[in-house]
């Protein structure tokens, strides 16, 4: 359940109503915060309203189930998130984001900016925090690449998306940061889902590759809790029985959540496929699907890439995809951003 409760609803009032539920509705966490038009109250069940506040309470949504804030049935619009110079989510853009999978050097960072500033494009992607499978792979420069990304982000005026691992890295990837993700292996990191709440740039939550799509809604709903409504979803492949892939790109399950959710989604066929020669088709399907946003993986030479480096596309390549990316979307009456 959802209620709505007026603005101007005064903090005094606020701590009344959280000593109320705690004392009637103990086991039953509900979470209360000031949202644009009112003040918010989400729980998982229907609750006893103070009497002292019935004449304050101005709507209700029986949202049933574990996403509410995040649902359709709440609010049927799709969140827009508007960034410098773009806008996620309008239903007529979509934001092609690319770039290498790690920060690996100054000169290699430079020339995939430089490819994404003459494309006219806004967004870069590049991790300086690396949560590997083994202990012996690369695991990112840390506050070195960050330092990078500054300098990129200042030079060539563009957006950047990067990933948190740990709460601990949560300001260093701040000072660069215009949009924070979190990764698939993080999707179930609670205390780094409720840090990454309380912050004002928008979130990137990518699906877990072995979690179904309601358990991928419930953490979006995690974000969601406190008011964060800036939150993009990620589809980036699950595990499937099918080995000749890395993942499967899990295109029906973009359908499901676009029809029940309203946060913008977005595409990582790189990460699915695992090999830079279906990426191609893969990218051109999400498009033609009409998502929010298609993540890319491209490096200078990517058999010289020091993570991911059978997936990455050429700058040569990303460069012909954009056209064709171009293409679809003229058809369907959308532009690349």
């Amino acid at each position: 359940m959802i209620y709505h409760f007026a603005s101007e609803l005064t903090d005094d009032e606020i701590s009344l109503l959280s000593l109320y539920l705690d004392e009637k509705h103990p086991c039953a966490p509900h979470f209360i915060f000031r949202g644009a038009e009112a003040v918010v109250l989400s729980c998982g069940m229907a609750l006893n309203i103070p009497d002292s506040l019935n004449d304050k309470l101005i709507a209700t949504y029986d949202t049933a189930g574990d996403y509410q804030l995040s649902s359709r049935h709440y609010k049927a619009s799709t969140v827009t998130i508007p960034l410098r110079g773009i806008t996620i989510g309008n239903g007529t853009d979509t934001a092609l984001i690319a770039g290498p999978c790690s920060v690996e050097d100054a000169t290699m960072i430079d020339s995939v900016a430089d490819t994404m500033h003459r494309e006219g494009l806004h967004i870069l992607r590049a991790g300086c925090y690396k949560p590997r499978t083994s202990i012996y792979s690369f695991q990112g420069l840390g506050s070195v690449g960050i330092d990078m990304l500054l300098d990129i982000r200042q030079r060539y005026n563009l957006l950047i998306c990067t990933e948190v691992c740990a709460i601990s890295q949560l300001d260093d990837v701040l000072r660069v940061a215009d949009i924070v993700q979190i990764g698939a292996k993080s999707m179930y990191d609670y205390d780094l889902l409720r840090a990454c709440s309380q912050i004002d740039r928008p979130v990137l939550l990518k699906r877990h590759y072995g979690s179904r799509l309601e358990e991928f809604a419930k953490m979006a709903e995690t974000l969601m809790v406190h008011g964060k409504e800036n939150i993009i979803l990620c589809e980036r492949g699950i595990r499937t029985h099918e080995t000749s892939t890395r993942f499967t790109l899990d295109l029906c399950g973009v359908e499901w959540l676009r029809r029940n959710l309203r946060l913008p989604i977005f595409a990582d066929p790189s990460h699915a496929m695992g090999e830079a020669y279906g990426v191609e088709g893969l990218a051109c399907a999400a498009m033609a699907q009409g998502v929010d946003g298609i993540m890319i993986e491209t490096h200078p030479e990517p058999h010289k890439a020091l993570s991911d480096s059978k997936q990455q596309l050429t700058l040569d390549q990303f460069r012909q995809l954009h056209g064709k990316l171009n293409t679809i979307a003229h058809a369907i009456g959308k532009q690349i951003v």
